[in-house]
C-alpha cells in the first residue's frame, strides 16, 4: 500500500511539472494522459486495500470470534456516502450502507467528487434504462448503478429521515452545457404518505423548477413542494388525468410538472410528442427539450468539506 501511495505522489509531481513546462508540449500531453490513467487505477487499488485492511483489523481484535459476517457488518456500518468519505473511502463507486430505520443494508453509488460524500439516487446518461415503471418498482429501486438507475423510494425515505440533507441536481444538454440546482432540507416521506416531497431554499444556475418560483402565478400548478409521488398504476397528482401515464415516468407530479427528470430519453434533445414527456427542467431548456444527463444526489447539510477535497472538486468536476 505504501508503494501505491509513493507512485501516486510521483505521478502527481510529474503531472504538475509537465503542465508547467513550456517545452515538449506533445510528449507532455501524452505523459499526462498516461499518468492520469495510472493514478486512477492506483486510487482504486488503494481504496480496496483500505477496506481489506480495516476488515482484517476487525477480525484480529482480541476476543473477537469470526463467524463469517464481518464483511456484512463492515459494509453496513455506514448510514450514507458522507460517512464512507469521512472514513477514508475517497473513490466514487458502489458501496454498501445501512440507513437508520432501514431493515437491511443496500448498495448505493457514492459520488466522491464536488467535495465528496454524495449518495446518488438517480442517474440518466444514455437511455439504457426505462423509467416508465410501476409503483412497486419505484418503491424498491431499479437499474444498473454503473449506468442508469433509481435507488428506490423506500431507501430515499430511510436516508432523508436520518437528518437534514442537501439535494444537488446536475443537468447537461446535448451541446455540453451544464447547469445545477441545489435544495436544502430535502425529504421524502414513507409509503403510507405516498413518498410526498418537501424541500427548502434553492440555489443554482438551472432555475428553480421544483418550487415553481421562476415565474409569477405558476406555483399553484408548477410547484412540486409537498406533492405525492405518482406512477402510471398509482395516480396521486392534482391533475384531472394521470400525469405519470401521460408523461411516461414516475415523479412528484402536480398539474403536471415544471420538472420531470424521469421522463422518456430522447437521444437528440429537441423532440415532438403528444405531451412534454422528456427529461424536462422547464426554467432552463423548456418543456420541449429532453436533457442528455440528469444526476440527483444527497449529502448531509452539516457535512464538513476538507479544503483539499473542495479544491480538487473545482478542477475535477462531477465524476459520477
Amino acid at each position: 500500500m505504501r508503494r501505491h501511495v509513493v507512485l501516486l505522489l510521483i505521478g502527481q509531481i510529474v503531472i504538475t511539472a509537465c503542465i508547467r513546462s513550456l517545452y515538449a508540449l506533445e510528449s507532455c500531453s501524452e505523459e499526462v494522459a498516461r499518468l492520469r490513467e495510472q493514478e486512477k487505477h492506483l486510487k482504486g487499488q488503494l481504496q480496496k486495500q483500505e477496506i481489506l485492511l480495516h476488515r482484517l483489523q476487525l477480525r484480529n481484535q482480541p476476543g473477537k470470534k469470526h463467524d463469517g459476517r464481518d464483511d456484512q457488518n463492515q459494509d453496513s456500518q455506514y448510514t450514507d456516502c458522507s460517512q464512507l468519505f469521512t472514513s477514508g473511502s475517497k473513490s466514487s463507486g458502489v458501496y454498501r450502507i445501512k440507513a437508520m430505520g432501514s431493515p437491511s443494508p443496500i448498495q448505493v453509488y457514492c459520488d466522491m467528487s464536488e467535495g465528496g460524500g454524495w449518495t446518488v439516487f438517480q442517474r440518466r446518461i444514455n437511455g439504457s434504462e426505462t423509467f416508465n415503471r410501476s409503483w412497486s418498482e419505484y418503491k424498491d429501486g431499479f437499474g444498473n448503478m454503473e449506468a442508469e438507475f433509481w435507488l428506490g423510494n423506500d431507501n430515499l425515505h430511510y436516508i432523508t429521515a436520518q437528518e437534514n440533507y442537501t439535494l444537488r441536481i446536475y443537468l447537461e444538454d446535448f451541446d455540453g452545457n451544464q447547469r445545477y440546482a441545489e435544495y436544502k432540507n430535502f425529504k421524502v416521506a414513507d409509503e403510507k404518505d405516498y413518498y410526498h416531497l418537501t424541500f427548502g431554499a434553492y440555489v443554482g444556475t438551472a432555475g428553480d423548477a421544483l418550487s415553481g418560483n421562476y415565474q409569477v402565478r405558476v406555483s399553484e400548478w408548477a410547484s412540486h413542494q409537498g406533492i405525492k409521488f405518482s406512477t402510471y398504476d398509482q395516480d396521486n397528482d392534482n391533475y384531472n388525468g394521470n400525469c405519470a401515464q401521460e408523461d411516461k415516468g414516475g415523479w412528484w407530479f402536480n398539474k403536471c410538472h415544471s420538472a420531470h427528470l424521469n421522463g422518456l430519453y430522447y437521444p437528440s434533445g429537441h423532440y415532438s410528442a403528444a405531451t412534454d414527456d422528456g427529461i424536462v427542467w422547464y426554467p432552463w431548456r423548456g418543456w420541449w427539450y429532453s436533457l442528455k444527463t440528469s444526476i440527483l444526489k444527497l449529502r448531509p447539510i452539516g457535512f464538513k468539506i476538507d479544503p483539499v477535497d473542495d479544491q480538487n472538486a473545482l478542477y475535477n468536476g462531477p465524476n459520477s
